[in-house]
């Protein structure tokens, strides 16, 4: 499980420094409405939705070395 779990989680932290270091939290446009969130509570919801991504690409790297063999 950790084989999918840290590399998501350190691909999450470094998406998560990049996309918030050229966007800004408050600028966020959501279906034609201004986010009304706070800073930090953008900024979780981001890195868990990168989190989620890496999960999902680590795991299907996982599955199909696994078929491949």
């Amino acid at each position: 499980m950790m084989i999918v779990l840290w590399p998501a989680f350190l691909m999450a932290c470094a998406a998560t420094g990049l996309v918030f270091s050229l966007v800004d939290p408050m600028e966020l446009i959501i279906f034609d409405e201004r986010l009304q969130m706070h800073t930090t509570g953008v900024y979780t919801i981001g890195f868990f939705a990168f989190w989620l991504l890496g999960i999902l690409s680590s795991g299907l790297t996982v599955l199909l070395v696994q078929k491949a063999r």
